[in-house]
């Protein structure tokens, strides 16, 4: 390995809004010259909440493929790998399920989180419960060094690293302990004021919005409930249109000379929206525009994802001979 190693990915649940972006897509592309990267196509994962419909995955998976390469990631220097096509992940899979209690999974507050999100009406299927494993396995099986994450994201890592010492103590030092690296932005709230954006929830942004829709969601945005009149002082603090603006308004004196007038109640939330949807379209214009160039060479998007998971898979393959050699149950048979 002549250079530090990336992994990490996303589940092809549709395509990629702004708090993947600023949780980890910003990260990945400012670090590809500096580090071997490998970014996962979680099909399996997404399977664990969407078994009902697979079908809608292969279109996922293209449109994942796409807010990539839209946002600037080099096809010539980071593989997009399938997880469903690697199968030494499964296997790997199975190994760490007998490193982690029940206990430990219960008590993973973004599994909880997530399940709540979720709410299985008709029980919770065992994939869901666990994939925090699974994910252990993708990082681990690409010894990845670095992890680029949403603070959401941090117990899943801490979750890899527990079962990395255990196995190096177990049997041998073969694994990475990875380290994860957060974004610029602890967590962009949904447009709904949620915790964070969603697709469930349908409180996104998404990197291929047209102009048009992202004025109606911007618009639509929650500010402070306790503001009735424009004349009214107004919280700065907690309100999402502001937290947009610090992270996609340039124009930093125009967003300070906001929140002053805001606190004074000497603007109102339109004028203040206005302005966010001016700097957020600027910010997705030129994504938008590859994305549409790219989505119309589908069969060249196809052969970087086709190379990009053989390179992968190859990784895979030399850490699982390494994993079972460790275990002694590489048999010679």
């Amino acid at each position: 390995m002549t250079r530090k190693r990336i992994l990490t990915g996303d589940r092809p649940t549709g395509p990629l809004h702004l708090g993947h972006y600023v949780g980890s897509l910003q990260n990945r592309v400012r670090l590809q010259d500096e580090y071997e990267t490998y970014l996962l196509i979680a099909d399996v994962q997404a399977l664990t909440d969407n078994f009902e419909h697979p079908e809608k995955l292969e279109a996922n998976i293209f449109e994942v493929a796409l807010d990539y390469l839209a946002v600037g990631l080099d096809p010539e220097k980071v593989q997009f790998v399938v997880q469903s096509m690697v199968p030494e992940l499964t296997e790997l899979t199975i190994y760490f399920m007998n490193l982690v209690t029940v206990a430990t999974l219960e008590r993973n507050p973004t599994l909880k989180e997530e399940i709540k999100q979720k709410n299985f009406t008709k029980g919770l299927p065992v994939g869901f419960y666990t994939y925090p494993i699974s994910q252990a396995a993708d990082i681990t099986i690409f010894k990845a060094h670095l992890v680029p994450v949403g603070e959401d994201q941090l117990p899943m890592i801490e979750q890899s690293r527990e079962i990395v010492r255990r196995f190096n103590r177990l049997y041998d030092r073969v694994l990475v302990e990875p380290k994860a690296l957060l974004g610029g932005v602890a967590r962009l709230p949904g447009t709904d004021g949620g915790g964070k954006m969603s697709k469930s929830i349908g409180n996104c942004i998404y990197l291929g919005d047209s102009s048009e829709t992202v004025r109606k969601r911007v618009m639509s945005m929650y500010t402070d409930p306790t503001r009735i009149r424009p004349t009214d002082p107004g919280h700065v603090e907690g309100n999402p249109v502001f937290t947009y603006h610090d992270v996609f308004n340039p124009d930093k004196a125009e967003v300070e000379e906001l929140k002053d007038r805001y606190r004074k109640g000497a603007v109102g939330d339109v004028e203040v929206k206005e302005r966010l949807f001016k700097a957020l379209d600027e910010f997705l214009t030129p994504i938008r525009e590859r994305r549409i160039e790219f989505a119309s060479k589908p069969e060249w998007v196809k052969e970087i994802i086709v190379e990009g998971t053989r390179k992968g898979r190859a990784i895979a393959q030399d850490t699982m001979a390494e994993v079972r050699t460790a275990m002694k149950i590489s048999y010679k048979l």
